[in-house]
């Protein structure tokens, strides 16, 4: 009989800074937040010289629940089931893995529906604007809470790509490995005029309220969003695989406004899902935190020269069909590292599924994973 792995249950916990003493964070904007707190999640065993310690880093949507389930009668595991558990790609009988929600989140962590202390109230847009160099520094401090002095390697796809390049600069000494997938190191002017419209369709919902909604959510603006995102997600191929221009409901064109085509009805679903399970002012802050990144930009547009504080091997994976960040973005990364004489290896995997891919290319994706971290793992006992 072929021998199972036991179900990884995870707990959600959470790191108030007050918990160290200082529970304020100093911003790029220049703005302190106080009362600061990270929601966050941990499997496996971090071994007795904390030298198998893995950071996962999330993307726009996603939250420090990657891997496991809450219950054994969770019906969701976590956002990257597939690719960490026990016995898996990014094995935690090997490997601690941690997770956190992003500051300016919803899913835990402060941000702008977290009650300011100055005002007892929400913060709601008086939230600071944030980077995602101000997420990183938030993610040093639970390092530190948990004792961790390095990160074996940390791992992420598309804006967690870019809270990798971030950890690479701003803590050279702390991140032994880097896995920056499906990512950029700078967001271009299409993906900036994607967020925009996002955010417009937001506050344009009446519901919105600038920013201060409570009964009433700006479910419609929130879900125009979310679907415009997504279709940037996809790839044509894949669209096209899936639905073609099949109907939804009938073999006949409805002639009026209403969804007719099955492309439609998923966008609408894929829509409703999002409003249940995030929020619009978090979507507005973290969308606009992506619009700031620019890595070169701090080097007067040097790549290489931004990038030279960093030490770490890496492994910078594209996929052929994304279009959102294509490969030549992860290109540039690779070259302006090689500029430098890092360690660098470099892979655009064949796909179909367009941005997406870095969550469905499990096996592909996972196989060079695994690779890299046990060649991480022998060089850190030699």
């Amino acid at each position: 009989m072929e021998k199972t792995e036991p179900q990884l249950l995870t707990e959600s916990r959470d790191y108030a800074f007050s918990q160290d003493g200082d529970d304020s964070l100093l911003l790029d904007c220049g703005q302190t937040l106080h009362d600061v707190s990270l929601r966050y999640e941990c499997a496996g065993t971090l071994n007795a010289d904390r030298s198998n310690a893995i950071l996962i880093t999330h993307a726009l949507s996603g939250d420090a629940h990657c891997c496991g389930r809450h219950s054994a009668g969770d019906p969701k595991p976590g956002w990257w089931d597939e690719m960490i558990g026990p016995g898996k790609y990014i094995d935690t009988n090997c490997y601690f893995v941690v997770c956190s929600n992003v500051i300016g989140g919803c899913s835990g962590s402060t941000g702008p529906r977290s009650i300011n202390p100055a005002t007892g109230r929400r913060y709601n847009m008086d939230f600071p604007v944030i980077t995602i160099a101000d997420m990183v520094r938030a993610q040093h401090r639970l390092m530190e809470f948990l004792g961790i002095d390095c990160w074996l390697a940390v791992v992420g796809g598309s804006m967690g790509g870019m809270q990798v390049l971030e950890w690479s600069v701003m803590y050279p000494n702390e991140v032994r490995g880097a896995v920056p997938i499906a990512t950029t190191a700078q967001l271009s002017s299409q993906s900036i005029a994607f967020d925009w419209v996002g955010r417009e369709a937001i506050q344009y919902d009446v519901n919105w309220q600038n920013g201060d909604y409570e009964d009433k959510i700006p479910d419609r603006g929130l879900s125009t969003a979310r679907m415009l995102a997504h279709i940037t997600y996809l790839s044509d191929e894949s669209m096209a695989q899936k639905f073609g221009r099949n109907l939804q409901d009938s073999e006949e064109y409805g002639f009026n406004f209403s969804r007719d085509f099955a492309v439609e009805s998923y966008l609408e679903h894929q829509g409703r899902r999002f409003v249940e399970r995030f929020d619009a002012n978090s979507y507005c802050f973290i969308t606009r935190a992506m619009d700031y990144f620019d890595m070169a930009d701090r080097a007067g547009g040097d790549l290489a020269a931004a990038l030279a504080p960093a030490t770490a091997d890496f492994l910078i994976v594209s996929f052929s069909s994304d279009w959102l960040f294509p490969t030549s973005q992860s290109k540039d990364i690779a070259n302006a590292l090689l500029k430098n004489q890092r360690n660098v290896s470099f892979c655009e995997i064949e796909s179909s599924y367009g941005h997406d891919a870095f969550l469905l290319e499990v096996d592909a994706l996972g196989t060079m994973i695994r690779g890299f971290l046990d060649n991480q793992s022998k060089e850190g006992a030699k």
